[in-house]
């Protein structure tokens, strides 16, 4: 079935909170996300951030230990500008010069938006830069699934839910996999970006509101350990943890037993596949959880 959904309230966690929307197996919604600080598609404050959800959407028949499979059909910006903080955030730099950097929540810039021409350019021309002009490509940078436990978790952060994890691979065309930890899944989603470099080392994407479509499959007792996705060209695996070590160790571990248990690599043969074909992104470098994404290219797994 197919739904248009208008969201009447938002969330600034994700977590158990009471279903705005009943979907089942297989259903596709149509609805908007509203910028991370809660502006919308005529540029109003209709809610607070940080990066307030879409939802939650009660997927019938998910239960813990299945899958939510959620495909990304369509993420599109629904107004003409985005806005960013320029600078770099002080995490992502050395200590001596992180004083040397403006204050972050004075420096705000605007991005003119263009999705006939598919591009974003930067609103105030800069001496050495202009207007420079970059391509967009719509992602989501927080969504997922409610936690375990009953938690309720800030959409600052990330964790085996998903949530803030900023991957710039996240976009129309890939589907994401959610260990689901409650009944019925409790999906989130919004934290729209026109465009993002790697780790969002500025704390900000291009961040504005979007009309985002996508549809929802049950995997029943397929249990996965960390957000897992799939595009034409890579299966790819998510960690957030700090350090960034630790992420990166669940990342890879997951993409190990996703070798494993689906494609029946025991584990020399894992390791020979990783260790020569394994591809790593930064997602999410600014918050308190980071993101790393591990990638096996398509043309090498297993028929």
């Amino acid at each position: 079935m197919f739904h248009y959904f208008t969201p009447q309230r938002y969330y600034n966690t994700l977590g158990v909170h009471p279903p705005a929307l009943t979907l089942a197996d297989g259903d596709t919604v149509l609805t908007t996300c509203v910028d991370a600080w809660g502006q919308d598609a005529s540029g109003e404050r209709v809610t607070q951030g940080p990066n307030p959800m879409t939802g939650p959407f009660f997927v019938a028949g998910a239960h813990p230990g299945d899958t939510l499979a959620v495909s990304l059909d369509r993420i599109a910006p629904n107004r003409d500008w985005g806005w960013v903080r320029t600078p770099l955030a002080y995490n992502t730099v050395d200590p001596d010069f992180a004083r040397t950097l403006p204050e972050r929540d004075r420096a705000v810039v605007r991005w003119q938006v263009d999705v006939a021409a598919g591009v974003a350019m930067l609103d105030s021309p800069q001496p050495r830069l202009g207007a420079l002009t970059l391509p967009l490509s719509p992602m989501i940078g927080c969504f997922g699934v409610a936690p375990a436990g009953g938690e309720a978790i800030s959409t600052a952060t990330s964790g085996p839910h998903g949530g803030n994890m900023d991957y710039n691979g996240f976009v129309s065309g890939v589907t994401v996999y959610f260990p689901v930890f409650v009944e019925g899944a409790l999906f989130h989603i919004g934290d729209g970006h026109a465009l993002q470099g790697d780790g969002e080392i500025s704390g900000t994407g291009v961040e504005i509101s979007m009309e985002v479509q996508f549809t929802v499959r049950v995997i029943r007792h397929k249990t996965i350990g960390w957000p897992r996705g799939e595009n034409a060209d890579f299966i790819f695996t998510v960690g957030n943890a700090r350090p960034l070590d630790q992420a990166l160790q669940h990342a890879t571990t997951e993409m190990a037993r996703w070798l494993r248990d689906d494609y029946g690599l025991d584990a020399h043969e894992v390791g020979i596949l990783m260790g020569q074909a394994a591809r790593y992104d930064l997602g999410n470098f600014f918050d308190p959880a980071y993101t790393m994404v591990c990638k096996i290219p398509r043309r090498y797994l297993p028929k």
